[in-house]
């Protein structure tokens, strides 16, 4: 049991470490491409912003620092693909091992001349070297390193995107390091092009040195043999490309001969929907699903970070390996009992029996892995419902043209005030609607415009009262709730019907409040958190304690009458 816990706490330990070696070299590849990108201004302010990162990159701590991470990542891929069970993947997660694979037989052919000919044979290699050579003397080798350019950035910024897509801040950040993921690599390519057309232009127009000077020079300054260069530096790579296919082909063997030698102890994993499987030992639920072709569901391609492929042990022949640290953070997340486990996670000894709790439609042109168009995450967000009261009893009495017409006015009053709160309208539940607020990058105005909304629905079904009171001799009446708090929020539903919606607990207490302002004879319920957050006063304003099933204290609950609502509605404007 604590060799298993040792074992996933280091195996996280090392996910991190793979992070950083990857932020390690970003970082180097961003400062790169900047100074490449400063060649747009002149050749003498990259020459002088490359000896300014020189100093911290060519010492000996940040060279350490700088090859460290190279081997520390690269190692850690090799060992990532060794470990997999199966090569079978997401297609978004096999582009990016496939570019990581690529990087190191992209780089090296510019890499070794670069960091080597000075220390190794004196020579000084500075921007109007390396763009001649790679622009003048050999442009095939210059789209070779653009190419390399542009699948190192591409890497890079897909790893920051798997790392960072679940952040709450991220949805608003998204765009502007968007632009940067662009706009970087562009301008580098823009300056180096620039440079390089510059060079050719002063190669082609220069003056020709006459023998007898150039006889003179070399009694000063000795001619390096290029062929010597070319030669040593040649074996270099060469043998660097060796190391590093020879890496990859060993790991290939080695899964090779593991896979020999699992075949001869095989399990069986029974699904509820009469799915049998006959899988390696060693493999996990949902790699064996996968590699059967039986649909499971997996939003984070795997890593134990959601719980979209949790199944519910049926029957197992063997004891089951316990939870790890990452599984059981996540299972406890989503209160799942003993019986649950992350299909991902889990690698069962024997045979088993499973049911996929979240299993996709049979029927559905979906392929394997198949991932939703935007899966769900937690945000911080406001939710507001509201609901007619006793609409039943005044629908029985009207003919059906007129309750439709009534209806129609009042869905058209409540979705003008969402909109114009700056909110989302999610449904309408016979006469009832449900509105979201703070999607997005408006999150710190949530609550605010969620009581600016609740406010001007109130506001505006008086003057539908008394516009329409003497024709239908009605008086309809309006019940809010609104709360703020963290939901899960994506795209849910089937086929056509699928929409962007919330669920959890905020959704629940907001529709419990709701009820509440019924049961109190008011016109908007709002919890104590959602009005601390939009900033509006509370003196006062009644409140009361209100119990909501699942927690264990009472929720407080500001109670606000049709009078006290004109107030949030001024209060939210002159914000």
């Amino acid at each position: 049991m604590h060799q298993a816990i040792a074992a996933l706490s280091s195996e996280r330990f090392l996910q991190k470490l793979r992070l950083g070696a990857g932020l390690v070299m970003l970082t180097f590849v961003a400062m790169h491409l900047v100074n490449h990108a400063l060649l747009l201004v002149s050749l003498d302010t990259a020459e002088r912003v490359s000896r300014l990162f020189a100093l911290f990159w060519r010492n000996p701590a940040g060279t350490l620092l700088l090859y460290g991470a190279l081997v520390v990542h690269v190692v850690l891929v090799l060992r990532s693909l060794y470990r997999r069970r199966t090569l079978r993947m997401p297609a978004r997660e096999a582009v990016q091992t496939a570019l990581g694979l690529l990087i190191p037989l992209l780089i090296i052919e510019h890499a070794v001349p670069a960091r080597l000919s000075q220390p190794l044979y004196g020579i000084v290699v500075d921007y109007r070297m390396v763009v001649r050579s790679l622009w003048v003397v050999n442009p095939l080798q210059g789209f070779r390193q653009s190419v390399a350019l542009l699948v190192i950035w591409t890497h890079g910024c897909v790893g920051v995107y798997f790392w960072l897509r679940f952040r709450s801040w991220y949805a608003s950040a998204s765009p502007y390091l968007f632009a940067v993921a662009i706009l970087v690599p562009v301008l580098a390519l823009l300056g180096f092009a620039d440079t390089g057309r510059m060079l050719a232009h002063m190669a082609e127009t220069a003056p020709q040195m006459d023998p007898a000077q150039a006889e003179a020079l070399s009694t000063v300054r000795p001619p390096i043999d290029q062929a010597t260069v070319a030669e040593g530096l040649g074996r270099i790579k060469l043998s660097l490309y060796l190391v590093f296919l020879g890496a990859i082909a060993l790991v290939l063997v080695l899964r090779h001969m593991r896979t020999l030698a699992e075949r001869a102890s095989q399990i069986t994993i029974r699904y509820s929907n009469g799915a049998l499987v006959h899988a390696r030992r060693g493999l996990s639920v949902l790699e064996a699903s996968r590699q059967a072709g039986v649909p499971h569901y997996s939003v984070c391609g795997g890593k134990g970070r959601c719980s979209t492929c949790r199944v519910r042990i049926l029957d197992s022949a063997a004891p089951l390996p316990p939870p790890g640290s990452i599984e059981a953070a996540t299972l406890a997340r989503v209160h799942a009992d003993e019986h649950v486990r992350l299909g991902c996670q889990l690698h069962p000894e024997g045979d088993v029996s499973v049911a996929l709790l979240m299993a996709p439609n049979p029927a559905a042109s979906l392929p394997v892995a198949t991932e939703p168009v935007r899966p769900g995450r937690e945000e911080e967000i406001a939710v507001l419902f509201c609901d007619l009261r006793n609409f039943t009893d005044l629908s029985e009495a009207r003919l059906p043209y007129d309750v439709v017409f009534l209806l129609n006015r009042y869905f058209a009053i409540v979705g003008q005030a969402v909109e114009q709160a700056g909110g989302r309208l999610d449904k309408f539940i016979g006469d009832g609607a449900m509105a979201l607020f703070g999607l997005g990058a408006d999150r710190d105005q949530a609550a605010r415009q969620a009581l600016a909304a609740a406010a001007a629905i109130v506001r505006d079904i008086a003057h539908l009262n008394a516009e329409l009171g003497n024709d239908f001799s009605v008086r309809l009446r309006i019940a809010v709730g609104v709360h703020a708090g963290p939901s899960v929020v994506g795209m849910m539903g089937y086929g056509t019907t699928k929409s962007l919606t919330a669920v959890g607990d905020t959704v629940n207490v907001a529709s419990r409040l709701e009820t509440t302002a019924k049961e109190h004879d008011v016109a908007i319920a709002v919890s104590e958190r959602a009005l601390a957050q939009s900033g509006l006063e509370t003196d006062g304003l009644r409140h009361s304690e209100v119990a909501i099933r699942g927690r264990t204290a009472p929720l407080r609950v500001y109670l606000v009458t049709d009078d006290e609502s004109r107030r949030f509605a001024l209060e939210t404007e002159k914000a």
